[in-house]
């Protein structure tokens, strides 16, 4: 495994390459903005608190807090979110971003751009008529998105109608909505901004205005009971969205909550939330197509798609990943989490950057970390295509996941069993270098 900074890629000289590729695998392009009107005690994403915003990371509330909350879905919260971002600092972010890829482009010249996901942070705090300069910047470079999907991420509680018809005319195509949960007591809980009111509003805008609407929930909350949960999920079924993404709360390092846990749900009741609200879901038609995602038929979201299947991805933005392959090598870069250092050096010209060369024996584990999440599986053919190695290389730990019943015996096909699914963090790590 090598790593350098970008600086120091004048001049390296490449080994023979160990990897053969008939073709890259597919592009995609994230771009992260990532202020936030607060910081979610939960998230371990790099998000900054917006310079203007009135709010501070939220502390974890009392079991009286929470039972004390205002459940009236009516009211008002907190409003202006949308003023916490001077607009003089979004302009010069927008131009930091135009600035990075402009850099990036010898990279990938003559490869075709497959999806766009703009995600944060908090993406709808920026002005949709910079979202538009930002979405032009990246068509006169890269052309339309071969799969034709722009995702941005926003949050209810920076709903604004105006706000969500100006993405639309932006070129925005999905809205991914970071609800998390339809309960005043349990968003009080997790810290968020809005409440149940802003939420089913914001939904049913996006829903008239979008063709695609994901809706982010978060299940396994502090206090909360199967009965809870799945009222989360008839309300997110109720508003008609296209996808759901159902995710277990977990206490990430470096969080508030990490530092001072709330009381979560017991093992039993997690694994019976968890069951109950995935079967939810697919009763409401719902197609179960990765460990957490669900998706209505012909609505699933091809931006993770190009992820979870090992393909490449552009990264733009301060803390943003990316993951290139060359003709010799695949690289993973990361981008210098400070927003503030992040444009201090696009507008030196720097590249903030930390690359590093996957080494041949790292492959397996890489592909299988994300593609072993597919409920369908996945082309035995795609690790020869997106890692150009030959099949070969996963025959050990094959042989020992086939012995455990971990994964399926289907030829052509990876694919985890039931039990696979069930310990797929012990399958995966099966794939570890030794």
């Amino acid at each position: 495994m090598a790593s350098t900074t970008a600086g120091n890629l004048v001049g390296r000289v490449f080994m023979p390459s160990e990897l053969r590729f008939a073709a890259m695998p597919p592009l995609a392009l994230y771009i992260h903005l990532p202020w936030c009107v607060r910081k979610c005690p939960y998230c371990d994403f790099n998000s900054h608190l917006a310079p203007e915003s009135k709010l501070r990371e939220v502390g974890v509330p009392l079991v009286s807090d929470i039972q004390r909350v205002d459940m009236n879905p009516s009211s008002a919260g907190e409003q202006g979110f949308a003023e916490s971002l001077p607009m003089d600092l979004q302009r010069r972010y927008l131009n930091a971003l135009v600035a990075d890829l402009d850099q990036q482009l010898p990279k990938i010249w003559g490869r075709k751009l497959y999806s766009i996901f703009i995600g944060g942070g908090t993406p709808s705090l920026f002005a949709p008529e910079l979202i538009d300069e930002l979405l032009g910047a990246v068509r006169a470079r890269l052309g339309m998105p071969q799969s034709g999907e722009i995702t941005m991420e926003a949050n209810p509680g920076t709903f604004e109608q105006a706000r969500f018809e100006g993405f639309r005319e932006a070129g925005i195509n999905r809205l991914s909505i970071g609800v998390q949960s339809f309960s005043d007591s349990h968003l009080k809980a997790l810290g968020r901004v809005h409440n149940s009111g802003q939420a089913v509003a914001a939904v049913r805008s996006a829903v008239a205005l979008f063709d695609e609407v994901n809706i982010d929930l978060m299940y396994a909350l502090p206090h909360q009971n199967v009965e809870q949960a799945l009222a989360d999920v008839a309300q997110a079924v109720a508003l008609n969205s296209t996808h759901l993404s159902l995710y277990q709360l977990t206490l990430e390092p470096n969080t508030l909550f990490a530092a001072k846990p709330p009381p979560l749900p017991d093992d039993d009741t997690l694994i019976d939330i968890e069951e109950a609200v995935h079967k939810a879901a697919k009763e409401a038609g719902f197609e179960q197509y990765e460990i957490s995602a669900f998706a209505k038929p012909g609505h699933r979201c091809q931006h993770n798609l190009n992820y979870w299947g090992f393909g490449d991805y552009l990264g733009l933005g301060a803390g943003a990943h990316a993951k290139i392959s060359y003709p010799n090598r695949i690289e993973r870069e990361i981008r210098h989490r400070n927003p503030m250092a992040y444009m201090e050096e696009m507008e030196g010209a720097a590249q903030p950057l930390e690359v590093r060369t996957l080494a041949v024996r790292e492959l397996p584990f890489e592909f299988m970390l994300n593609a072993l999440r597919l409920i369908d599986g996945v082309p035995e053919s795609w690790f020869v295509e997106r890692c150009g190695r030959p099949l070969s290389d996963l025959q050990k730990p094959l042989k020992q996941a086939l012995s455990k019943g971990l994964i399926e015996t289907q030829p052509g096909l990876f694919k985890p069993t039931e039990l696979g699914f069930r310990f797929l963090n012990d399958l995966q790590e099966m794939f570890l270098a030794s």
